[in-house]
């Protein structure tokens, strides 16, 4: 009902030195212009990316042939976490098998970045919380440049122009209540939870443990002060998984929920029915340029973006899906901090410097990681 975990998927972005005689400098730059006049020359006559112009069905045929087989890395907080969308898929294209696994997101970039390094990449596609990976990928030139059916649909927050990474979910972290165990108690603000009188009654997700807690901490420390954080400290269980707060929430065995997965305009959702801040972002998706079922990862990256898929959320990544009834297009949430959130994962150093101070307050963080332990090459 309330904060829970989205019923489809779960929660990946992205040497130069001078020295040397001059005649070392001048070849090196002549050969850099022309290194550059070759590619711009490749590109032209290659022409611009377009979208995809196969149907699904086209698409289906391709992955059978291929083999009918795909693996996903996909972020999230529980092993079978994206179930629904593993069965959702294969009952749309049988014969096609998806294996998805699902880890923190903050695993999953380390994992993949060993097996790139190691020649021993396992994932076709990745779908991640972890923005920053993607950039950084798509300079390393190994995401596959592909822009799915509907790509000039997707609002420009979500997708990279050239094709690299596109979001195709909606997530939104924040607080929600128990109706029946608030009663007429129920706050009517994140601030209020500092207070006293919620001693015990609060969950949370850890925010030194997820970069979205972790920006939506950052957040209401800057709207409500330390000495906010101070008390909530004082009242709050904290829990590793993002859902594993709202669980307790939905279950009565805590009034609030806070820190991780909330259903926009669910009953009890505190987002977006006040003016707190909460945390919004696009789940950014991207094809590894050497993924063994590239047919497969295509035929998914379509349907995950198709019309019959971006209307089963809150919000959509489509500009031209409208969001139920009562909701506005997240992009105009001034609240969401729908282009901070990138901006504070693309700044480590950042993260890591609050990620210590909010640990002053709440401690380590303690318990096993809530998808299990899975090593370095899941789903091989």
């Amino acid at each position: 009902m309330l904060l829970n975990p989205l019923p489809k998927p779960a929660r990946t972005p992205k040497p130069n030195s001078l020295g040397g005689v001059l005649i070392a400098a001048t070849v090196a730059t002549s050969v850099v212009a022309v290194g550059l006049t070759l590619g711009l020359a490749g590109r032209s006559e290659a022409g611009p990316l377009t979208e995809e112009s196969k149907t699904l069905d086209q698409l289906y045929a391709a992955a059978r042939a291929e083999g009918g087989k795909l693996t996903v890395y996909a972020g999230g907080d529980w092993k079978n976490q994206q179930d629904d969308t593993k069965s959702a898929f294969e009952k749309r294209f049988p014969g096609v098998t998806v294996n998805m696994v699902v880890d923190y997101s903050k695993y999953h970039d380390a994992r993949i970045d060993h097996q790139i390094a190691t020649k021993s990449l396992v994932p076709d596609v990745v779908q991640l919380q972890t923005l920053q990976d993607f950039d950084r990928w798509k300079k390393q030139g190994v995401l596959m440049s592909y822009k799915p059916a509907g790509f000039d649909k997707v609002h420009k927050a979500f997708k990279d122009p050239d094709g690299a990474w596109i979001a195709t979910d909606v997530f939104a972290f924040g607080a929600a209540y128990n109706e029946q165990a608030v009663g007429k108690d129920a706050p009517r603000s994140v601030r209020d939870l500092s207070a006293a009188r919620w001693k015990g009654k609060v969950a949370s997700a850890y925010p030194n443990d997820d970069d979205a807690t972790l920006f939506l901490y950052s957040r209401y420390v800057k709207t409500f002060g330390w000495k906010w954080l101070e008390g909530m400290a004082a009242n709050t269980q904290y829990l590793r998984g993002s859902d594993s707060a709202g669980n307790l929430m939905a279950e009565g065995k805590k009034a609030v929920g806070l820190g991780g997965w909330v259903t926009p305009g669910a009953e009890g959702s505190m987002i977006p029915n006040t003016t707190d801040p909460f945390v919004a972002w696009g789940q950014r998706e991207a094809i590894l340029k050497t993924a063994r079922h590239p047919a497969a990862a295509k035929l998914f990256m379509n349907w995950q973006l198709s019309a019959e898929r971006q209307t089963s959320d809150a919000w959509s990544v489509r500009t031209d899906v409208a969001p139920p009834a009562g909701l506005k297009p997240v992009w105009q949430y001034k609240n969401a901090g729908l282009d901070a959130f990138p901006a504070f994962m693309a700044d480590r150093a950042a993260a890591e410097r609050l990620r210590q101070q909010i640990t002053l307050y709440i401690g380590e963080v303690q318990g096993a990681p809530t998808p299990g332990r899975l090593g370095t090459h899941p789903g091989r």
